[in-house]
């Protein structure tokens, strides 16, 4: 059985807190969050003293963060990922690159030989 498609436990949008509701705050400014990457805590009123620029550095800040870190767990991921998929992709035209290289060098010892042996066999003709 298919799991539902909707995860009915979770609030409707209209009732997803927003960050500064979600934040702890106790008197760090957003703009000292950006600057030095403190941790975000303050109390309520602090957040809503506020101002807009502030607010828009401390999700800047947020955003920056965020992103640097599902930046870095894709990276480790399709790293693994790719040498993952690529390992027997790699074995399987290694080997058939091996076996065309033998091939080849079989077929020049061959035609070494045989000029080899033409040589000598005319030089004896000579004699």
């Amino acid at each position: 059985m298919n799991p539902p498609m909707f995860d009915h436990s979770r609030p409707p949008a209209a009732q997803v807190p927003t960050l500064t509701e979600v934040i702890e705050v106790d008197g760090v400014r957003p703009a000292d969050v950006a600057d030095t990457g403190a941790p975000l805590a303050a109390d309520a009123d602090a957040v809503a003293q506020w101002s807009a620029d502030e607010l828009a550095a401390l999700e800047g800040a947020v955003t920056q963060r965020v992103l640097g870190d599902v930046q870095r767990q894709i990276d480790g991921m399709l790293e693994f990922r790719l040498r993952e998929a690529m390992a027997p992709v790699l074995a399987r035209h290694s080997e058939a690159m091996v076996r065309d290289l033998k091939d080849e060098l079989a077929r020049t010892l061959r035609d070494v030989v045989a000029r080899s042996v033409a040589q000598e066999v005319a030089k004896l003709r000579q004699r």
